[in-house]
């Protein structure tokens, strides 16, 4: 079954304050839920790759995170969907560790974890940090103008990236599952 990568924060949930703290706090983006379990139900495995900077910051700790994303998981499968499973950082910017967006470490356990190549799977992101992983492991970079998307593709149309000419751009997460998803 083939594998899309995405992230969590301004792709799947609302961000607020650069932080979701705790399972009370996480809101899914409209569609988004609905989108996660179309891919699902059609063959796709969904993995989430995401950097929680606020864990080593004491934003939040392990059991807040691991109730954000059990919520996560239950309105997914509520939906008829499944997340296949989740990979963070838990490291903060400073901690130089090879797991942090936009290196390749999560994207490398993912591999180890599934036995796979991640080559040209589809990878959602909308920050910059997410393009970058995607060309780093050969992924087909797609941005969301949710979350910091729409700040993004401002960016990329200000200092184009040549690199990153071939990204597809969606709306949100719904949009893209609209696209490759057959009517």
């Amino acid at each position: 079954m083939p594998i899309i990568i995405l992230g969590r924060d301004g792709i799947i949930n609302d961000n607020p304050d650069h932080f979701v703290k705790s399972a009370d706090q996480w809101q899914p983006l409209p569609g988004s839920i609905k989108a996660l379990a179309a891919l699902s139900a059609a063959g796709y495995q969904l993995v989430i790759a995401t950097n929680q900077s606020g864990l080593a910051l004491g934003q939040f700790d392990l059991d807040d995170l691991e109730a954000i994303h059990a919520k996560m998981r239950a309105k997914v499968e509520d939906a008829g969907g499944e997340i296949t499973a989740i990979f963070y950082c838990p490291h903060g910017p400073e901690d130089n560790c090879r797991c942090r967006k936009p290196l390749a470490g999560l994207l490398d356990a993912i591999e180890a974890e599934f036995d796979t190549s991640l080559h040209n799977c589809y990878l959602v992101g909308d920050k910059l940090t997410d393009l970058y992983l995607a060309l780093e492991k050969g992924c087909k970079p797609v941005l969301v103008k949710t979350g910091a998307g729409e700040q993004t593709l401002q960016h990329l149309i200000a200092q184009p990236e040549p690199r990153l000419a071939t990204t597809s751009v969606f709306a949100d997460l719904a949009h893209f599952s609209d696209f490759i998803l057959p009517q």
